[in-house]
């Protein structure tokens, strides 16, 4: 499956996301790496089987062996990260939590295996989707502080919004089938 194939299965309400797929498919701003990995990571992060397959199927081979790892290893750990840092940020400021260390292994976050602006882009954007501000606000500093451009990072978070009402989008239409389906069956 491809994003051509993804595109057609979306409905005539959602012509939008169908030209949004296709802009932010040949995004000038991002690298290829950088434009791939975040592709996929943020299909990973929204979790819709279809979108997945489609994105690995367009984009994987766009990505070294290495660069692919490190695409899922952002969705992986931001899915963890997001949680508990979202829940730090919600206590607040005056929470013990703010102070105790995570406890939580991060180890690819030191050593990506990609240049670590790349990560960091990627982290934010499945960040955005995970909806953690704590995160988000943290590798955007990353981000700026080494030097990438804030068009950069919104091409990325751009990216993070379509792929995720993709995925609403499919999700949602594929459970209107079953509700028409079983009705019918009744």
């Amino acid at each position: 499956m491809s994003i051509e194939v993804l595109k057609n299965r979306l409905p005539e309400y959602a012509k939008d996301l169908k030209l949004n797929l296709s802009s932010l498919a040949a995004e000038q701003g991002l690298t290829q790496q950088q434009r791939a990995g975040t592709f996929v990571a943020t299909a990973l992060a929204a979790r819709e089987p279809s979108v997945i397959q489609a994105v690995l199927a367009e984009f994987g081979p766009q990505l070294s062996p290495e660069a692919l790892q490190a695409a899922k290893a952002a969705a992986a750990i931001m899915s963890m990260n997001n949680i508990y840092y979202r829940f730090v940020h919600m206590m607040g400021d005056q929470s013990a939590y703010k102070t105790m260390p995570a406890k939580l292994r991060m180890n690819v976050i030191g050593k990506p295996g990609v240049e670590k602006l790349d990560f960091e882009l990627w982290s934010l954007a499945v960040s955005a989707i995970n909806g953690c501000g704590m995160c988000v606000e943290a590798h955007e500093h990353e981000l700026t502080k080494g030097g990438l451009e804030a068009e950069k990072i919104q091409a990325a978070v751009r990216i993070a919004a379509t792929v995720h009402a993709v995925a609403v989008t499919l999700e949602g239409e594929a459970a209107a089938v079953d509700a028409v389906q079983a009705q019918a069956a009744e």
